[in-house]
């Protein structure tokens, strides 16, 4: 565990565990920052250690951004490690670039569940049960992803909650000098700073909200418009795809195509294709190797090669991709992401097990049900939510939420409903497709991104940047 008791009254004190910044290569420096386990106990003990990470400013310094990629389960730490790619060079010029692995995510006392052999039997599950037996053995394994993570997570499992995180964020702020925050967070990183603002709205600088969730959602209902979104994007990518040579599929109409992915989903289901030699590629791992290169246009190219080797029975492409959307390594070893996404998700909204058949495929054929069911472990989960409240941000500045109308991630009605939900939002929507998008080649949105944060131009609400390409 990467909890830790100590019993010398300094010791319990909040604040950096190292009291200098070390460099850790690249031009990057390191630190570790000591929170307590429980911030309604913060004189308790128990502290988390968070690693944090700075890039700092090529230019004059305006202060720090702190920065959230999502997942939730995503690590900020090697988010930042990418901060020359991931981030504008204005952005790089004027801010000391912050990240920080979240309690329960990458090196700040990771949250641990299945193995790595049960975490391989978990997700090749069957999605879409088609019989009694077929929805036991879901439940089942829903109930054994539960109870593994209370087990081997132990007291650090009811204080991963996006409210513990949020406090954990304004510590940072603190330990960091600065007097206000500023703060880019990306789809599940924008709840985390929504969050944040309707905690402490007087200490916020600026925020930008990418690739918005919907603060009002449960898990079921976040999954289904996901999986809708995910469908919007294979129409998306099927339109673009027919219309250019090279297509794989063998009609020519897009409800042509799309018919042909629902019986590659369908034969899988029945017969699993060959894999890597050990693993077979069953329906649900066919599923997860279409979602991941469906996130970025960038990505069809491989999409369209996934599809051509899997119609003539080759599922290693669809294998692969699978690996890297849920975290596994070539050796086999998971890297965490899926433990600490449900652990966050399932913190912030346990759910009813019998709501899930409602809606499971009710609004995309495809995916609905994969996605729907993948939250099966919140409703056997062993404690009671730390969400209570929807955030409002009442008092905050202008809080800038970015919209991608075609997002198959965070759906763009997500963001209209942060926006409309935060008193402060201002919503800026971008008329393209992909996950989130600052940063994603609109010189629109990266404009008004930047003349924000280092400049406090606040753009007027429904501001309108065209797609690219």
């Amino acid at each position: 565990m990467a909890v830790t008791c100590l019993a010398g009254a300094s010791d319990r004190r909040q604040g950096w565990a190292r009291s200098v910044w070390t460099e850790c290569g690249g031009g990057f420096s390191c630190a570790t920052l000591r929170v307590p386990l429980n911030h309604r106990r913060p004189g308790s003990g128990e502290q988390v250690d968070l690693a944090v990470i700075r890039l700092p400013a090529s230019g004059e310094r305006i202060g720090s951004l702190v920065v959230n990629p999502g997942g939730p389960g995503l690590s900020g730490v090697e988010y930042v490690r990418a901060a020359r790619v991931v981030l504008g060079e204005k952005v790089r010029e004027r801010f000391d670039i912050v990240g920080f692995d979240p309690r329960g995510v990458g090196s700040s006392a990771p949250v641990r569940c299945l193995t790595d052999p049960e975490l391989d039997a978990f997700v090749a599950l069957d999605g879409t049960p088609d019989s009694a037996a077929e929805r036991a053995a879901l439940e089942e394994g829903a109930r054994r992803f539960a109870q593994a993570c209370r087990r081997r997570s132990g007291g650090l499992l009811p204080h991963v909650g996006t409210v513990d995180v949020a406090r954990d964020l304004d510590l940072l702020r603190q330990a960091l000098g600065e007097r206000k925050l500023t703060y880019l967070g990306k789809s599940y990183g924008t709840l985390l700073g929504a969050v944040y603002a309707e905690l402490f709205p007087g200490r916020v600088r600026a925020m930008v909200l990418d690739g918005a969730l919907d603060p009002s959602a449960s898990p079921l209902r976040l999954a289904a418009e996901q999986a809708a979104g995910f469908e919007r994007a294979l129409r998306s990518y099927v339109e673009d795809c027919v219309a250019a040579a090279g297509c794989p599929f063998r009609s020519r109409t897009v409800g042509g195509a799309l018919a042909e992915v629902s019986e590659l989903l369908r034969r899988t289901d029945e017969r699993p294709l060959r894999g890597d030699g050990r693993r077979r590629v069953t329906q649900a791992v066919a599923v997860l190797g279409l979602l991941g290169p469906l996130h970025d246009p960038v990505l069809w190219p491989e999409l369209s090669e996934t599809l051509r080797r899997a119609f003539t029975g080759d599922g290693a492409w669809l294998l692969r991709n699978a690996d890297q959307f849920v975290g596994r390594r070539d050796d086999g070893g998971y890297s965490g992401e899926m433990a600490a996404n449900m652990a966050v998700t399932c913190a912030d909204h346990p759910t009813d097990p019998s709501r899930y058949g409602r809606f499971a495929g009710r609004r995309a054929p495809r995916f609905g049900a994969h996605l729907v069911w993948a939250s099966l472990p919140c409703a056997y989960w062993p404690h009671p939510s730390s969400f209570d409240r929807l955030p409002r941000a009442e008092g905050a500045p202008p809080i800038l939420v970015i919209g991608t109308e075609r997002d198959p991630v965070t759906p763009y009605a997500w963001a209209r409903r942060m926006a409309r939900e935060l008193e402060p939002g201002v919503l800026v929507t971008y008329e393209g497709d992909g996950h989130t998008g600052y940063a994603g080649g609109s010189g629109c949105v990266d404009a008004v991104v930047e003349e924000y944060l280092v400049a406090g131009v606040v753009p007027g609400d429904g501001v309108v940047c065209p797609g690219i390409g």
